[in-house]
C-alpha cells in the first residue's frame, strides 16, 4: 500500500561529494568490523526495507533511537549524497502480543460489564492474584504462614526479592539486566493488584493481573471470526505511531506495508520454501527445515552464529503463543505458518486454518515491493536473531539464491535504561508523547542521537543531554547573530536570494582566512558522511566552524568578515537541514538559519507582516503622542515609510514573514534608538514617559511577536535578532519572577531591620538602675540598681557581679542613646 512520498527536489553538489557518493562505507552486519564499500545494485537508487514497529502500544525512546536514526542516514542519501531511495516499511498488525493484547482487553471489558457483588469481586481479585504470582512469582506462592494473601505478601516480597528491589540482581553478580525488569514489573503489577483489591476497586488498578487470568478461562472460547477485534487495536497504534514520528520530523516512507494485507502471498512463499524441501508441515503447523537448508551448503545464523542454539531467543521469536505448537523435527526449526487455536485470528490456506510466523511476513513484503535483491535492510540490533537470521535462511530459501536477499543489513543499537532494553513489554519505557511534553523537543532529541555512532548503543547520560543542548544553544546564537549582523548592515534582502554556498569564490584567487576554513569544513563533513554517516564527527566540524566564524564576529572594532560569516551560515543552515535538525526546512535547504514555521509559497504577505505592522503603527502612535522636541531626525522617522519598502519585496516574491517584517521592524529599531538618544535632555516627567515607552517595545511589543532588540553601547543601533517568542516569553517571565523574589527578599529584610530596630530602642528604654529590679534571682540592689544579694541572702559572688556590672554599662550607654534621641530624663 503506498504512503507518503517524501520531498526530493535537485541538489547543488560541491566535487568532492559527487565523488564521495561513489566512495560511501557502510557498517555492515553481515561483515562485521570496519565499514565496507556501499555500492548500490542500480548505481543512483538505493532499495531500502525497514523492520516497522509491532503496533500493540504507544512507541517509547528506543523506537524514536531506531527510527530517528534511519531517518538521518536516508536524509542524507537523499539530500547529500542525492540518491533516489526507495525507503519501504512495514507495520506489524498481526503477531502473538497483538492478539494476546486485543483479546485479553476485550475479555476485561466484557467482564467489567458484568454484576459482582463485593465478596465476589474480592474472590475473583485473590484467584487471579495467586495466579499470577504462581505463573511470574512462583516463590511467593507458598510459605510457612500458609498461602499467599493480601497480609502476607509484603513480607513474602521483601523477603524473596529484596535485593532485586533495592537495585540488585537475582544472582547477585553484575548489572541488573532483562530478568531484573521483569521482575520488578512483575511485583508493580501484584503492588497495585494489593491496593486495588484491598479497596476493592478491582477494575480500575489490578487489570494487569486480571488480563491474563481472564485469558486463561476464556480464551477458547473467544469469537475470533470478526477480526476488526485485533485491526482496531493496531490502526489507533499505528496511527499513534505515525503522529509520533510526524512530531520528530522522521520522513514517511515510500511505501508501507501490512502483515494482514499480505497474508494470502505469505501463504503461497510457504508453499513454494516447502516445494523446494527447505519447509514442512506438522500438525497443521508450517516449519522451516534448518538441517535441509544447510545440507544444501547454505549457512544458517549468519548475523549471530554464537546465537544459534540460543533457547530463550529462540522461544522469544516463536511468541508466547507458540509454544504449544508441536511435530518439530529440531528445536531450532522456525514458524513459517502457525495453526490456529481457540481464540485466534485465522486464514485459509493448504494445511487448514492459521496465521503467519513472526519472522515470514518481512521476507514477503519486501521482496513483493522491491524484489528478491535490496540494497539495505535495516532494524533493531534485538531483532539480529532470529527476526533476521530467518528472513535470510528463508528468502535465501525461496529464492535459491544464497548470499543475495540482502546486500546490506544496517541493524540499528537499542537504547538502554538502567541496564536492560527499553521493551513495551517489560514496560521500563518512556513513551515518545511523553518525552516530547516534557523533556525533550524534536529537535533536541535528534542532537542527542546525532552525537553518537547510529551503529553504537547508547545510555542518555545527564552529560550527553548537557553537550546536546551546549551545541544546540551555540547553532541557534550563531544563526541569530548573523541574521541580526545582516540587517544592520542593510544586505539581508539581496543576500538572502543568494545560492546555498553563499559568496562566489573566483578560481584565480586563492581563498584563504575563514572561507578557507568553510572549504575545509566541507572536506571533512564530507569524510564523515561518506565513513558511514559519522555524525558524531560532522557535529563537531560544525561547533569548530562555528567558533570560528564567533571570532571573527567578535573581532576589534567589529571588523568581521561578514560575507564570509554568511557563506558558512548557509553551509551550516543546509546540512543541519539535511540532517533533520529543522522541521520547517525543505531542500535543497537554500536558507539561512531555521526556517519560519509560518513560511510558506502559499502565504499572503499582507497577513504574513501583520504583526510587525501592527507593532510598528503603534509605537508610532505613541511616540507622537509623547510631545517630543522637535527635530530633524525625529521628522524623519515619523515620516519614513516602511510600507512602501514590504511593498516592493512583496512584490518581488518574498514570502518569509520575518525577511517581510523587516521594514517594520527596522523602522520601529531606528525610532526607539533616537528615543533613547534624546533621553539625557527632556525633563524628568518626558524622560520617565520615553524610559517606559522604550521598555514596553523591547519586554512586550516586540517579544510577543518573537523580536529581540539587542542594546548596544556608544550610541551603536540595537541588533535585530528574530527569537522565538516563547523562549522571549519565558525569560521576560523568569526575569520578572527574579525581580519579585529580589523585592520580596528586600521588603522582607526591610521589615526585619524595622523589628530590630524597635526591639533594640524598646531595651534601652529602660534605665540601667531599674534593669535587674524585676529578676527574681536578686533580693537587695545598691543606689545604682546593681544587685547585692542573691534570694537566698547571700552575697553576689564577685565574678558574677563583674558580669553584671557590664551589662549595666551597656545599658546606661544605650539608654544615654535613647533619651537623646527621644527625649527624657
Amino acid at each position: 500500500m503506498e504512503g507518503s512520498y517524501s520531498t526530493r527536489l535537485p541538489l547543488r553538489r560541491g566535487i568532492a561529494t559527487r565523488l564521495a557518493m561513489d566512495s560511501i562505507t557502510v557498517h555492515d552486519s553481515l561483515r562485521p568490523g570496519q565499514p565496507v564499500p556501499f555500492t548500490p545494485i542500480e548505481k543512483g537508487k538505493i532499495s531500502w526495507y525497514a523492520c516497522g514497529p509491532t503496533v500493540y502500544d504507544h512507541s517509547h525512546l528506543g523506537h524514536a533511537r531506531n527510527y530517528v536514526s534511519t531517518d538521518i542516514i536516508r536524509r542524507i542519501l537523499l539530500h547529500y549524497f542525492g540518491f533516489d531511495v526507495k525507503f519501504v516499511m512495514n507495520f506489524t498488525d498481526i503477531d502473538d502480543k497483538i492478539i494476546l493484547r486485543a483479546r485479553r482487553q476485550r475479555l476485561l471489558e466484557n467482564e467489567k460489564k458484568k454484576k459482582y457483588t463485593d465478596t465476589e469481586l474480592t474472590e475473583l481479585g485473590m484467584a487471579a492474584f495467586r495466579a499470577y504470582a504462581k505463573s511470574n512469582l512462583p516463590n511467593l506462592v507458598e510459605g510457612d504462614d500458609g498461602p499467599l494473601d493480601l497480609n502476607n505478601y509484603i513480607t513474602r516480597r521483601d523477603t524473596t526479592y529484596g535485593q532485586v528491589l533495592a537495585g540488585g540482581t537475582l544472582t547477585g553478580d553484575g548489572k541488573p539486566g532483562d530478568d531484573e525488569a521483569k521482575l520488578k514489573m512483575h511485583v508493580n503489577n501484584m503492588n497495585s493488584a494489593v491496593v486495588a483489591i484491598g479497596d476493592n476497586q478491582l477494575f480500575s488498578g489490578a487489570e494487569e493481573i486480571l488480563l491474563p487470568y481472564f485469558d486463561s478461562l476464556y480464551k477458547e472460547t473467544f469469537d475470533t471470526s470478526d477480526q476488526t477485534i485485533f485491526t482496531s487495536l493496531t490502526q489507533l497504534m499505528e496511527n499513534e505511531f505515525t503522529k509520533d514520528m510526524d512530531a520528530l520530523n522522521v520522513l514517511r516512507p515510500d511505501v508501507v506495508t501490512r502483515v494482514t494485507e499480505y497474508v494470502p502471498q505469505i501463504a503461497r512463499f510457504v508453499e513454494k520454501v516447502v516445494e523446494k524441501g527447505f519447509a514442512y508441515e506438522a500438525e497443521g503447523s508450517v516449519y522451516f527445515d534448518i538441517a535441509a537448508f544447510e545440507k544444501a551448503g547454505n549457512t544458517y545464523a549468519r548475523l549471530r552464529p554464537e546465537s544459534r542454539n540460543d533457547k530463550a531467543l529462540q522461544e522469544e521469536g516463536e511468541g508466547s503463543l507458540g509454544k504449544s505448537l508441536g511435530g518439530k523435527r529440531s528445536p531450532g526449526d522456525f514458524a513459517l505458518w502457525k495453526k490456529s487455536k481457540p481464540g485466534e485470528p485465522y486464514w485459509p490456506s493448504k494445511w487448514g486454518n492459521g496465521r503467519p510466523g513472526w519472522h515470514i511476513e518481512c521476507s514477503v513484503m519486501a521482496s513483493d515491493v522491491l524484489g528478491s535483491h535490496m540494497d539495505i535492510h535495516s532494524g533493531g540490533i534485538d531483532l539480529a536473531f532470529p527476526h533476521h537470521d530467518n528472513e535470510l535462511a528463508q528468502s535465501e530459501a525461496h529464492f535459491c539464491e544464497h548470499g543475495r536477499h540482502v546486500d546490506h543489513v544496517l541493524s540499528y543499537p537499542k537504547i538502554e535504561e538502567s541496564g536492560s532494553k527499553m521493551s513495551k513489554s517489560l514496560k521500563n519505557f518512556q513513551t515518545i508523547k511523553d518525552a516530547l511534553a516534557s523533556t525533550y523537543t524534536a529537535r533536541s532529541m535528534r542532537v542527542v542521537f546525532l552525537h553518537g555512532r547510529w551503529n553504537d548503543g547508547v545510555e542518555i547520560t545527564p552529560s550527553m543531554r548537557t553537550q546536546a543542548d551546549s551545541w544546540e544553544t551555540t547553532v541557534n546564537n550563531f544563526f541569530t547573530n548573523v541574521k541580526s549582523l545582516l540587517v544592520e548592515a542593510n544586505d539581508t534582502t539581496t543576500s538572502l536570494n543568494n545560492g546555498v554556498e553563499g559568496i562566489s569564490i573566483s578560481e584565480n584567487k586563492p581563498i584563504e582566512g575563514l572561507l578557507a576554513e568553510l572549504e575545509q569544513a566541507k572536506k571533512d563533513v564530507d569524510t564523515a558522511l561518506s565513513n558511514s554517516f559519522d555524525t558524531p564527527q560532522v557535529m563537531r566540524v560544525i561547533a569548530d566552524i562555528i567558533r570560528k566564524a564567533n571570532i571573527s564576529i567578535g573581532a576589534p572594532g567589529g571588523n568581521s568578515d561578514l560575507p564570509a560569516v554568511e557563506s558558512i551560515a548557509r553551509w551550516v543552515t543546509r546540512i543541519v537541514g539535511i540532517l533533520g535538525l529543522d522541521a520547517n526546512a525543505k531542500p535543497p535547504y537554500d536558507g539561512l538559519g531555521w526556517a519560519s514555521a509560518a513560511a510558506s509559497a502559499d502565504m499572503d504577505p499582507t497577513t504574513a507582516v501583520q504583526p510587525y505592522e501592527a507593532v510598528y503603527n503603534s509605537v508610532l502612535s505613541d511616540a507622537k503622542s509623547l510631545n517630543l522636541p522637535s527635530s530633524k531626525a525625529l521628522t524623519d522617522l515619523f515620516s519614513q515609510s516602511p510600507k512602501s519598502e514590504f511593498d516592493s519585496l512583496a512584490k518581488a516574491g518574498l514570502r518569509d514573514p520575518e525577511q517581510l517584517g523587516l521594514p517594520f521592524l527596522r523602522a520601529t529599531s531606528k525610532l526607539r534608538d533616537e528615543l533613547r538618544r534624546i533621553v539625557p535632555s527632556v525633563a524628568p516627567e518626558l524622560k520617565a514617559s520615553i524610559l517606559s515607552l522604550s521598555d514596553r517595545i523591547r519586554d512586550f511589543d516586540l517579544t510577543n511577536i518573537g523580536v529581540y532588540l539587542d542594546d548596544r553601547p556608544d550610541g551603536q543601533p540595537s541588533l535585530i535578532k528574530f527569537i522565538p517568542a516563547a523562549e522571549l516569553i519565558s525569560a521576560r517571565e523568569e526575569k520578572a519572577a527574579r525581580e519579585t523574589e529580589k523585592a520580596k527578599a528586600k521588603e522582607e529584610a526591610r521589615i526585619a531591620r524595622e523589628k530590630a530596630e524597635a526591639e533594640k530602642w524598646e531595651k534601652a528604654k529602660i534605665s540601667p538602675q531599674d534593669m535587674f529590679k524585676n529578676d527574681d534571682r536578686y533580693a537587695e540592689w545598691d543606689s545604682e540598681g546593681m544587685p547585692t544579694k542573691l534570694k537566698d541572702g547571700s552575697d553576689v559572688p564577685k565574678a558574677q557581679l563583674k558580669k553584671l556590672k557590664k551589662e549595666w554599662d551597656r545599658q546606661k550607654k544605650a539608654h544615654g542613646e535613647y533619651l537623646t534621641k527621644f527625649g527624657g530624663t
